[in-house]
């Protein structure tokens, strides 16, 4: 990759996934020591959490963190060893999952600033946090002569069968988002959700009915009234972030 639209910062470092602790850490082996890194991914990361998988870690920017890295990408690779075994000495590029949650957000920005978002074409305004009633949706776009299209940001990591799904465990505030932008499409607006699909192995997109299946409920019933849906895989490597191919979305979903 190169030139990532969100790159990482200097400082990051190569481990081995050790095991995770309270939803919110992690703990990870790096040159023979157990050090800790903050992950702001509270799904479940189904198959990601196997120790002895090589993770890479971002530094933390704040000194108030207790945490003084942040989780941001896992290996797809079979982990090959427990966790102090030590890792090749050159990583790979490819075959990682990105898990980092705050990453669609700034891709989304990043994307719309560079002109790489094909379904906001005409719009020239960029608005993060935008309020509607009692929620925040990610972002709000405006464009001379353009209807507001409200866009939502969600991170996707699990892939089974070659189908990227979305999400990984039940989600009420997930359902409430389906929920809010059929309302915004009622208004006149139009409402769109950005699926960062941030691993490489999948073919199509569908909800994880599986898993939530009110959320795979209310997804197609969105989608009936007018909610778009754009899921993009993201290449996620040790240089950062960048957006890839659009993935389709199979009629029905899948079942």
């Amino acid at each position: 990759m190169s030139a990532p639209l969100v790159p990482l910062p200097e400082g990051c470092l190569h481990g081995r996934l050790i095991r995770r602790e309270k939803r919110f850490s992690i703990a990870f082996a790096h040159k023979g020591e157990t050090l800790w890194a903050h992950t702001n991914n509270s799904g479940g990361m189904l198959g990601l959490l196997r120790p002895g998988l090589p993770v890479l870690v971002s530094p933390a920017k704040g000194r108030e963190r207790k945490l003084p890295f942040t989780l941001e990408l896992v290996s797809l690779e079979p982990p090959g060893g427990g966790p102090f075994h030590p890792l090749p000495a050159a990583p790979p590029d490819g075959g990682w999952a990105g898990v980092n949650t705050l990453i669609p957000n700034r891709l989304l920005r990043a994307a719309f600033e560079q002109g790489r978002l094909p379904f906001a074409g005409g719009y020239t305004r960029f608005a993060a946090e935008a309020a509607y009633k009692n929620s925040r949706i990610d972002a709000l776009l405006a464009g001379p002569g353009m209807p507001p299209l409200w866009v939502e940001c969600k991170n996707v990591t699990l892939v089974e069968d070659g189908a990227a799904a979305f999400p990984d465990a039940v989600t009420a505030r997930g359902q409430k988002h389906l929920r809010v932008m059929a309302e915004l499409v009622k208004t006149g607006a139009r409402a769109a959700f950005f699926y960062c699909i941030q691993r490489a192995d999948a073919a199509c997109f569908a909800p994880a009915d599986y898993i939530d299946p009110d959320y795979a409920a209310l997804f197609h019933d969105a989608l009936g009234k007018g909610v778009e849906v754009y899921p993009f895989i993201v290449s996620a490597g040790p240089k950062g972030y960048d957006l890839g191919r659009l993935l389709p979305v199979p009629p029905g979903g899948r079942r």
